[in-house]
């Protein structure tokens, strides 16, 4: 046996160990550009998601925003390191730009409420509407009222929002309280189950911890000193007055009000108010609404007991048709908590703006039962006396000095109010509260008819408490229990109106009650959401069956069986109220920061990493040089004197491969096209393996002289180069397919995956042997063909570089089958290409036969 000699078998041994680190080298690079494939498509989910909320149709929190920033961020990085690992260290100016990028959106969501230092309770009278930091906007603005416009308010006195957050920080809440709230995301805000859940867990921890010693003592002199001024030993509302409160939103009915309080419960009652941010609801509008938890900040009111003998509301404006000049003025015997809770149906008095104080229309309702303080404490029912029922509940002169006050206030804070107001036992007139009446945007639209024929009308009387049309399957609710059970798109058909309701106003197509009026916290709350809205039907709930198809027409006041198509045409879509919160417009700011995209032309100038922007940017230039550093594999020499796998599929090229991740069976040394896993690779070989290989055509003179010349002035060492084999680099998703076809070189990178965004072909082709003209000619026929492709394609002189992506696996397949065939079309074509008719009828024939109807 003859054996090599030793310095032969040692090169040997070194020759194959460079071998093997070339192949896990290439490896290494393989998964590396998988991962980047991987991290680039999160991101860009993230962003698509995030991109999604901005229609406004979408509910999400500020956990949410900050959270999905955190990811992108962090995916963004994740592409930026393995981009440098592909590129040997070619970009790492990137991660500046991504740290300045990062920086910018942090700027942004760094948004935190600022609350002064002040007094832990201070007097109404100290009180301006300037003061909504410190008192929060309902008790700012009645001080406001009492200072500014010298109307009749209770006596009282604010515990105030510094008050609040020594409370808070004093008992260690801050952390509890938001790590509780976190357990409940944007996608599971409208799971009421879950959500009561985190509000029992939140409330409870509040109304059982302690006061602060400093606090106590404040609120203890506070109401001291309020009895002090009004002569006598006072029962107490303890009133809501959140820092959001009754500003652009309204959180109407959303915050606990306690009536009747005798002031040795205040300090209990002030923990049940503070609590009350945390009920379902009120959790409910302020995530809807757009509002971290930090801006959830409770101010307090206490203000002395008007023992009412009538109340109600005010709107200064009908906002149903706020062009009408009258104001609306509703009214019931005794505490009107039930007006604004759509308990009872009130009486109702339009009054004149212009002549001021002429009523033009009573409506007095028949109220059976009312509302009044208890003899020392607490609230009591009772039957409205014989000879008080059926009666209005306000005298005209009464009207009137309420309707003079509405307009002193609209015309004091400029816009239409809604107001809340009582008559005591002294017959003295009381503001209560004011503010912003919610009116809609008017929108121009056809009118619509009063009846639709042929469909039958159900119900057509009520109260529209918002403007609109919808339609759905009814849901009969009989227990607010059951609200957790709303399905999206139906009517809600209720005896009552209650503000709890909000908590499936963004589902609902429609409200309907037996009970209730314009003037209450629920009718604003469904204006709000552009809920289409009637009430005081007084049968909707025994007229109406549970899951019956109607269609509510709440501008003619009319409901119909069925679903009514015609009148469905006239319906407006709605103006999303989210889209005018804090939340979206700082999403808004953000997304300038993360999606927007400066880098989309890979052929500009431009398109250079000192150019990124935004993250989108980013991860847009890191999939592109990605794929160029991929590419670059089969331009380079790097699997030369690899140990590599013999194709044998009977085509004149010597293809040897390497698989670097499953692209060929195992323990195959010499492969035929059955051993080949690589979907790509497989797909181009099919194409290349249908053709009928050209034999040598004869050519002409020029176009055999012209071969003669090119090659004559050729280098020997690319002379020795179009002779070499052909390699290709496998997986099971991909290839790098370097070929050789005489004068011709190829190459065909392709990536064929289930993420259509992964997915591409690129092709790079150099001329071959001819004179300039048939190169040129060639070049002029692969690129028309590779056009008719869909691919995207670049020219210079004899080089084509193209590219074809973000396809279907299958269609990424189709066009690489097609790709083979051309392949073995263009070999030696430029022969025969004597003029340009004749390539014409080359691509003709190449188009019809393998590309029309097929890609």
């Amino acid at each position: 046996m003859v054996r090599l000699p030793k310095i032969f078998r040692k090169s040997m041994s070194e020759m194959t160990q460079q071998a093997d680190a070339v192949k896990e080298t290439l490896k290494a690079k393989y998964l590396i550009f998988q991962e980047l494939l991987n991290k680039n498509n999160y991101v860009l989910g993230l962003m698509a998601d995030m991109e999604e909320k901005l229609s406004g149709e979408y509910l999400f929190d500020r956990h949410y925003v900050n959270t999905n920033v955190r990811l992108i961020a962090n995916g963004v990085l994740n592409t930026i390191e393995n981009l440098n690992a592909l590129s040997k260290d070619k970009y790492i100016q990137l991660y500046k730009i991504n740290k300045d990028i990062n920086e910018e959106v942090e700027k942004i969501l760094t948004y935190k409420l600022e609350i002064p230092v002040s007094d832990l309770t201070i007097p109404l009278e100290n009180l301006t509407g300037e003061m909504v930091d410190i008192a929060g906007g309902k008790i700012a603005h009645l001080g406001e009222v009492k200072n500014h416009l010298n109307l009749p308010t209770p006596e009282g006195f604010t515990i105030s929002a510094y008050a609040f957050t020594q409370f808070i920080e004093l008992n260690l809440f801050t952390e509890k309280i938001n790590k509780t709230l976190l357990s409940l995301s944007s996608l599971s805000v409208e799971n009421m189950e879950e959500v009561n859940k985190v509000s029992k867990e939140i409330q409870d921890m509040i109304t059982g911890s302690d006061i602060p010693y400093d606090l106590e003592k404040a609120i203890k002199n506070a109401y001291s000193d309020l009895c002090k001024k009004i002569d006598k030993e006072t029962t107490v509302s303890v009133r809501s007055s959140a820092i959001r409160e009754d500003g652009k939103f309204s959180f109407a009915g959303q915050y606990a009000t306690f009536l009747n309080i005798p002031g040795d419960l205040i300090l209990q009652k002030y923990k049940e108010v503070v609590a009350s941010l945390f009920t379902p609801r009120a959790i409910f509008y302020y995530k809807t609404k757009g509002f971290s938890e930090g801006e959830m900040v409770m101010a307090v009111g206490v203000l002395s007991m008007v023992d009412a003998k009538a109340g109600g509301v005010i709107y200064t404006r009908d906002p149903n048709d706020p062009e009408a000049d009258y104001i609306i003025i509703n009214a019931i015997h005794g505490l009107g908590k039930w007006v604004v809770d759509g308990t009872v149906t009130p009486d109702s008095y339009m009054v004149s703006r212009h002549p001021h104080g002429t009523i033009i229309d009573k409506r007095i309702s028949n109220q059976e039962k009312m509302l009044i303080c208890g003899q020392d404490e607490g609230l009591e029912e009772v039957t409205v006396p014989e000879e008080m029922k059926g009666k209005q509940c306000l005298t005209d002169e009464m009207i009137k000095i309420l309707a003079g006050y509405a307009l002193d206030l609209e015309r004091h804070y400029g816009c239409p109010q809604d107001i809340e107001w009582a008559i005591g036992s002294d017959n003295l007139v009381y503001i209560l509260q004011s503010r912003p009446l919610r009116i809609l945007t008017k929108e121009t639209a056809k009118p619509v008819p009063t009846r639709i024929n042929g469909y039958n009308i159900l119900i057509d009387k009520g109260v529209i408490a918002c403007k609109g049309i919808g339609s759905g399957k009814a849901f009969i609710l009989k227990d607010e229990e059951n609200l957790k059970d709303f399905p999206e798109g139906a009517v809600l058909i209720a005896r009552h109106t209650s503000p709890k309701f909000v908590v499936v106003m963004n589902k609902a197509s429609a409200i309907i009650t037996d009970v209730g009026s314009a003037i209450g916290h629920m009718a604003s709350l469904s204006r709000e959401y552009q809920v289409p809205t009637i009430l005081d039907t007084e049968i909707s709930t025994s007229i109406i069956r549970d899951g019956q198809e109607i269609t509510v027409d709440a501008i003619n006041c009319n409901i119909y069986e069925g679903k009514v198509n015609e009148l469905l045409e006239y319906a407006l879509k709605k103006r999303e109220p989210f889209k005018d919160t804090h939340l979206f417009k700082t999403l808004e700011k953000v997304l300038k920061q993360i999606v927007r995209l400066n880098l989309v032309d890979p052929r500009d100038e431009n398109f250079k990493a000192g150019y990124c922007k935004t993250f989108h940017d980013i991860t847009r230039f890191a999939h592109e040089i990605a794929m160029q550093e991929m590419f670059d594999i089969g331009k380079g020499h790097d699997i030369k004197g690899t140990k590599t796998i013999t194709l044998l599929a009977g085509i004149p090229t010597d293809v040897h491969m390497l698989d670097i991740n499953g692209g060929i069976k195992e323990k195959v040394k010499r492969a035929t096209p059955d051993d080949i896993l690589s979907i790509p690779f497989s797909a181009l070989l099919r194409g290349m393996r249908d053709m009928k290989w050209p034999e040598p055509r004869p050519t002409d003179v020029k176009g055999f002289l012209g071969m003669v010349a090119e090659t004559a002035s050729i280098p020997e060492d690319q002379l020795y180069e179009m002779g070499e084999k052909s390699f290709s680099i496998v997986s099971g998703n991909y290839m790098n397919f370097s070929i050789r076809l005489g004068y011709h070189f190829s190459l065909i990178e392709a990536y064929a995956g289930d993420n259509l965004n992964d997915n591409y072909i690129k092709f790079f082709f150099k001329g071959g042997g001819a004179s300039h003209d048939r190169k040129l000619r060639r070049v002029r026929l692969i690129t028309e063909i590779l056009k008719k492709m869909g691919f995207r394609v670049s020219v210079k002189e004899d080089v084509i570089d193209a590219i074809f992506f973000k396809y279907k696996k299958s269609t990424i397949e189709e066009n690489l089958v097609v790709l083979g065939k051309l392949t073995a079309y263009t070999k030696q074509l430029d022969m025969v290409m004597f003029n340009d008719a004749v390539t014409e009828m080359f691509i003709e024939d190449f188009v019809k036969e393998h590309i029309t109807g097929k890609v």
